[in-house]
């Protein structure tokens, strides 16, 4: 497949690999800030892969994971109500919140549907005008423009019974809160490329320069990564710290304007909430003045609900890059794909749930058992 295969090339990775530690002469510290490099990584053993002096960490990349706990309730809460269509991706409906998720609000009575696609959403609306049509916006970057454009359909079409519940999060002042947090053990990052093709690469060269770590923009087969730490990894030995873009073959300088034009218009940003790591300014978006109307926590009474995030969930810990999943005292005892403690354990880019799908239950491998293990190509 274009694209796909070329990228999986187990000749071209070796070739990379050994480029990776002929370079390397120090330790490193590398984040990826995408739960999908995540899966690539932890899948293909590409950690075990890399010289020991290489140390990838894993970051705040999946969206469904981040979202706080106190908005799951409030999705709960909505959900649960009568007169009520609630429609989200699937990978939201196992996300525990304080007492249920939304597959316990559906087997209790409440009207959850899994939709594909925001538009899906607002057909049902017009399908269904006397009820309430909500959908769930969570994301980052790159699902918030569908989202903004379902909002703006739905104002331009007069359909007045359907409402976004918004938990949009942007990646830039994460990385900016990862950066001036004191336990920051990270000297450079591996964008998300599906991000940067919708926004661009213009707010990160400020970043780079003032906390000085490169930021490559990398894309999500093996080779992507691979090409990505390999870029990232001479600007550190060279002392660079500037933005590079590896994954051009998606990602122009200045993104889609079209989306961002569609996201100015509708959304705006604001302070949010992070599940288990906490407010970061300027890290969300809500819905502008104009679709204010649209904004299901103005619809409906659930701007009271507060939360307190489990004891004995770590998913802070594992979306800060302080504690790999399999580190966790519950990991795969208490906390597990059917029982987990947190949307780490059973989001499709949780780090938790890579770490349980492709059984990095124990320690670190040796370098030898990953090269036999490996599944690149």
């Amino acid at each position: 497949m274009k694209y796909i295969d070329e990228f999986q090339d187990p000749e071209l990775a070796r070739r990379l690999l050994d480029d990776i530690h002929t370079t390397v002469t120090r330790p490193w510290a590398l984040m990826e800030v995408c739960g999908g490099q995540t899966h690539t990584i932890i899948r293909h053993g590409i950690d075990q892969l890399l010289p020991e002096q290489v140390r990838l960490i894993h970051g705040p990349g999946c969206p469904v994971c981040v979202t706080p706990l106190e908005v799951i309730d409030k999705a709960l809460a909505i959900a649960a109500r009568p007169g009520v269509i609630f429609c989200s991706f699937g990978d939201m409906l196992r996300v525990p919140g304080t007492d249920r998720d939304l597959f316990r609000v559906r087997s209790e009575g409440g009207d959850v549907r899994v939709v594909y696609s925001p538009l899906d959403a607002l057909r049902l609306a017009q399908e269904n005008p006397d009820r309430e049509v909500v959908f769930f916006g969570v994301g980052f970057e790159t699902t918030a423009p569908p989202n903004a454009m379902t909002v703006y359909q739905a104002r331009r079409l007069g359909i007045s019974n359907f409402s976004l519940l918004v938990s949009h999060v942007r990646v830039p002042p994460a990385i900016e809160a990862i950066m001036t947090s004191p336990d920051c053990q990270v000297q450079g990052f591996l964008a998300a490329g599906h991000v940067c093709s919708v926004m661009g690469v213009e707010e990160y060269p400020e970043l780079a320069e003032r906390h000085r770590v490169p930021i490559v923009v990398t894309g999500f087969e093996p080779l992507d990564i691979l090409e990505g730490v390999r870029r990232t990894v001479q600007q550190l030995e060279r002392g660079e710290h500037t933005v590079d873009n590896a994954y051009a073959r998606a990602v122009r300088p200045e993104g889609n304007p079209a989306a961002r034009a569609m996201l100015a218009d509708v959304f705006e940003v604001t302070d949010r909430a992070w599940r288990g790591i906490g407010v970061i300014p300027d890290s969300g978006w809500r819905l502008s003045e104009r679709y204010r109307d649209y904004d299901a926590e103005e619809r409906f009474p659930v701007r009271g609900i507060t939360t307190a995030e489990p004891a004995a969930c770590r998913s802070g810990e594992v979306l800060q890059g302080l504690l790999k999943p399999n580190e966790c005292e519950a990991f795969g005892t208490t906390c597990t794909p059917r029982t987990p403690l947190g949307a780490t354990m059973v989001s499709s880019e949780g780090a938790c749930a890579a770490y349980y799908l492709y059984r990095r239950l124990g320690g670190p491998v040796s370098t030898t058992t990953a090269q036999e293990a490996t599944t690149v190509g």
